[in-house]
């Protein structure tokens, strides 16, 4: 499923701009998720790094498209941004926030599906999954597969990655049914673990990563279950 938000303020461009999606997922077998702002501020208020791609345009009343676009890339340097606009002397701003492309109103299924197919050949994600973290810098995008396990730690939250641990203010409730479809088991009431990486597991703990992590005796059977379903 890819995610794309639609950020314009006139109805019927963001109407054909759905239709467009549409269009496209039909032909090329791909799944969107579309949402629809008015305008800048409201993308940008509480943004998560939820979007995989962002159709912007550019003029729009409380907050152009451009100042949206500098604002999201404080928080999130992977987002695919493109520029939906009549105006083409934002070039040398929109290379400042990392923009794909622009697409030209009026605007041509031609030209916008083919510049469609750049941005999701762009997405960094690819095919992988993806969650958002928010740290004190920014929203990181973390690759569930790298993910080897998470542990609660009172408030917090410490992501023990691949790619290094990352600590986070949140419960461990708030990532257990997100992160459950792609193999991640509650083993006691402090660890969520990938099952991808228990190389093991002996007296009364998993290991991971030459960790050993406690499995409750609450959870010790429906643990085995679910790893040896996994395993097979």
């Amino acid at each position: 499923m890819i995610n794309i938000a639609i950020v314009e303020d006139e109805d019927s461009y963001a109407s054909q701009l759905t239709e467009f999606i549409n269009q496209y997922q039909s032909e090329s077998g791909r799944s969107f998720r579309v949402t629809r702002f008015r305008d800048g501020d409201e993308i940008t208020n509480g943004y998560k790094g939820q979007f995989d791609i962002i159709l912007m345009d550019i003029e729009m009343k409380l907050m152009d498209g451009m100042t949206a676009a500098e604002e999201i890339r404080k928080l999130d340097q992977e987002v695919v941004i493109m520029f939906i606009t009549n105006m083409t002397n934002y070039a040398i701003r929109g290379y400042q926030v990392d923009a794909l492309d622009y697409v030209l109103k009026p605007v041509s299924y031609f030209a916008f599906s083919q510049k469609l197919g750049r941005a999701i050949a762009r997405m960094k994600k690819g095919s992988s999954k993806t969650i958002s973290i928010e740290l004190p810098s920014g929203i990181k995008k973390l690759d569930i597969d790298n993910v080897f396990y998470i542990e609660s730690e009172g408030h917090n939250l410490v992501f023990y990655t691949s790619g290094g641990e990352f600590k986070i203010r949140a419960k461990i409730g708030d990532f257990e049914n997100q992160l459950s479809p792609y193999n991640f088991f509650r083993s006691n009431k402090g660890y969520l673990v990938n099952l991808k990486y228990v190389d093991g597991v002996e007296n009364g703990c998993c290991i991971i990563a030459g960790k050993q992590l406690l499995i409750s005796r609450a959870r010790k059977n429906d643990f085995m279950t679910a790893l040896t379903e996994f395993m097979s």
